[in-house]
């Protein structure tokens, strides 16, 4: 997956560990209109698409009161990204830059997180607003959004980030 013709120029990749640190518990799937990541919009800002969170039915419990907020942060695993490059030329900036400094979905743990509206819930399915990831991506975890802690109006980025 590292041959030079999967790299842009400037792009550099790194030798991954040999074993993992730590375990996760997939809670669940993303389901979305989207099949491949050419589909899918850049971020959540770029999405009004519906999608459906179907969350493990041993996990039930954990949504008491969670329909009182109307947004929820979804953490989800992209299972389909590489995991090896640590500096990226995406392809609507001029120069790379360091996957940490990117929301880029190559990283070496894919982890993304997003702020989605909640429209409702049935049963352990939850109908959500603003989805930007493939179809059937594993879901890691559900917490409320509070615009309180979340948000941070004054942040400062680079124009394109």
């Amino acid at each position: 997956m590292t041959e030079k013709s999967h790299f842009r120029l400037g792009e550099v990749a790194l030798a991954l560990p040999d074993g993992f640190d730590a375990g996760v518990y997939f809670i669940g799937q993303i389901r979305t209109p989207f099949k491949s990541r050419a589909e899918c919009p850049k971020n959540t800002a770029q999405s009004e698409a519906v999608g459906h969170v179907e969350l493990d039915v041993r996990y039930a419990a954990g949504l008491k009161d969670l329909g009182l907020y109307s947004h929820v942060i979804l953490l989800y695993w992209m299972d389909q990204a590489r995991r090896d490059l640590i500096q990226q030329l995406p392809a609507h900036l001029a120069a790379p830059r360091g996957t940490f400094a990117l929301r880029s979905p190559v990283r070496p743990n894919p982890i993304a997180l997003a702020a989605v509206e909640l429209l409702g819930m049935t049963g352990t399915t939850l109908k959500v607003r603003n989805v930007d990831c493939i179809d059937g991506t594993p879901l890691l975890d559900i917490k409320p959004y509070f615009a309180s802690v979340d948000s941070f109006p004054n942040a400062r980025r680079p124009d394109r980030a």
